[in-house]
């Protein structure tokens, strides 16, 4: 047996004991959401959608279910709002005070996960707004804003500061070189991003408890509460339910995005 194939078999060997480690879990809650009965059992002793059913006909989960799809999309929105004329100002005119919103945005987001909430826990309950859903609307879209910050920073940098200088030779302002150039080169990233932060804000736990507590119940909170009274089929449900936006989100990013370039890549992949 040659050098090169020992290799080969080595390589793909390592890579298939990683995805099985990574895909076992995932194979797991799935089968036993499938499973007739409420033992956690795998694999399924008879399968059944019955469980499936109990979570979309229980008031109670679908209510999670659209508070966690609510302040996710409402979060994405806010903070690629506000990201992106921090990222343009940096790009365009070099601007300091937008260089420090953006570092301020990434130092909070790399904060550990329970100063963060926390902090928004006393801020909410010294402004006298505790509760509240669009307390976890704000806090996630400030959390999370070094995400859209750092990937629309990307596609600023991707453009030709050429082009720019071009159609204004021709003419254009700086409202039609933005919408000539800009817009359609930032797109995919735009896109990108409030996937991004969308799905870290639908996974987000910790903070939504500590700024609203259990009155405002996403499903990561819903989950957690079944889980403290005991083992509930209907959480397999809501885990593969987030198995499933998660992979539909990413599926999307694939299709619309350069994943390698939002990863850092900055040169072409070589043959």
């Amino acid at each position: 047996m040659n050098d090169g194939l020992i290799s080969t078999v080595l390589r793909r060997g390592f890579l298939s004991l990683v995805a099985l480690f990574i895909a076992a879990p995932l194979v797991v809650v799935i089968g036993v959401s499938f499973n007739q009965t409420r033992r956690m059992s795998f694999p399924p002793t008879e399968l059944s959608l019955k469980w499936y059913k109990a979570f979309f006909t229980d008031a109670g989960w679908m209510k999670s279910l659209e508070t966690s799809l609510t302040i996710s999309l409402l979060a994405a929105l806010i903070a690629v709002t506000i990201a992106l004329p921090i990222a343009y100002a940096v790009w365009r005119y070099n601007s300091k005070a937008a260089k420090g919103l953006a570092g301020v945005g990434s130092g909070l987001f790399l904060l550990p996960g329970v100063v963060t909430a926390l902090m928004f826990s006393a801020f909410w309950g010294m402004v006298g707004h505790v509760g509240r859903i669009e307390n976890v609307i704000l806090s996630h879209s400030v959390i999370l804003l070094g995400v859209p910050v750092a990937m629309l920073s990307v596609g600023f940098q991707s453009i030709e500061k050429a082009l720019i200088e071009a159609a204004h030779t021709m003419g254009a302002g700086d409202a039609e070189a933005f919408r000539m150039v800009v817009r359609p080169a930032m797109t995919p990233y735009i896109l990108c991003a409030l996937v991004y932060v969308f799905v870290l804000s639908l996974n987000e736990y910790l903070i939504a408890y500590m700024v609203a507590g259990f009155s405002v119940q996403t499903l990561p909170i819903r989950v957690f509460t079944a889980l403290r009274s005991g083992y509930e089929p209907t959480m397999c449900v809501g885990a593969v339910i987030f198995i499933l936006l998660g992979f539909a989100a990413f599926s999307l990013l694939a299709a619309i995005g350069d994943l390698p370039k939002l990863m850092g890549r900055n040169r072409p992949l070589e043959a």
